[in-house]
């Protein structure tokens, strides 16, 4: 972590080395989004540790009065113990949020998880109307979950997923991933302009940047809108091209001790997430 691969792509290891980076970021005209690692906790304790830590990090945002927030996993908050836990757990992180006026989004993990994830997430935003939600276009159901959501005015961050998923309910080829991927943009720039949702556009891919530039140019949306979004140390190059052009951008930026079962995860789910990284090396070369 100190000096090798994990440092470029994770800020720190614990909050306290976090914090600086984050002001950081927002210093340079970015928004940030702040994510602790870690996932399928394996008690009801572990889960209110998690809880304990992400109220932490809202009130030290607030307190450094950086333009950020906070994404959580529900299986960090005890969805594999207890349902109605998680959503009580993820209801208090998002009263604290919203009581200092800030937002939380809730990332979306395997399939296995999907329906749950939803639920909660409809459950707290209509509670609390400060949440927002990953959506993973390689889905098949994806848009049909866009259609459901749209009474709560969903805050949604379109994402293509990460995760390796059978044929039958996810799209295999980056080719038809990536056609989803701008259908369902359109669908939710579309419910965005009419006020309807706002819009998280998380992708580093430059074909899918430029579609989604021209469709924003094209409803006149404005930057209360929309953002894009794009992790911490990938792309650093389109990172700046977005802000320079007054795109609103969003930096998913992780912490935590968990940074190595993070990696090893995420590469041995689907190892194209390796090429991706060292593409966005090469690229930025």
């Amino acid at each position: 972590m100190r000096h090798g691969f994990a440092r470029r792509f994770v800020a720190g290891e614990s909050l306290e080395q976090t914090i600086p980076i984050a002001a950081a970021l927002c210093a340079a005209g970015r928004r940030v989004i702040l994510n602790q690692l870690g996932e399928n906790v394996a008690s009801a304790g572990e889960a209110r540790g998690a809880r304990d830590s992400y109220i932490r990090a809202l009130h030290a945002l607030d307190a450094a009065a950086l333009d950020a927030n906070i994404s959580i996993k529900p299986t960090q908050l005890g969805l594999d113990q207890d349902r109605e836990l998680c959503i009580s757990l993820t209801g208090e992180i998002a009263a604290t949020a919203k009581s200092l006026g800030r937002g939380i989004e809730i990332d979306m993990e395997g399939s296995a998880y999907t329906e749950e994830t939803i639920a909660i997430y409809e459950s707290v935003q209509r509670r609390h109307g400060n949440a927002g939600m990953a959506m993973q276009s390689y889905l098949r159901r994806s848009l049909q979950d866009l259609k459901r959501l749209a009474p709560v005015r969903p805050k949604i961050r379109l994402v293509k997923g990460a995760y390796r998923e059978s044929p039958a309910i996810a799209f295999q080829k980056k080719k038809d991933v990536d056609a989803n991927f701008r259908l369902l943009l359109d669908a939710l720039l579309q419910l965005s302009a009419s006020g309807g949702a706002l819009a998280a556009i998380g992708t580093h891919d430059p074909v899918l940047i430029a579609h989604a530039q021209e469709r924003i140019r094209q409803l006149g949306l404005t930057g209360e809108r929309y953002e894009f979004q794009m992790i911490y140390g990938i792309r650093r190059d389109l990172q700046e091209q977005l802000v320079s052009a007054g795109h609103p951008l969003r930096i998913y930026l992780p912490f935590g001790t968990a940074w190595v079962p993070y990696f090893m995860r995420r590469l041995s789910e689907r190892p194209a997430n390796l090429w991706f990284v060292l593409r966005s090396l090469v690229a930025e070369r």
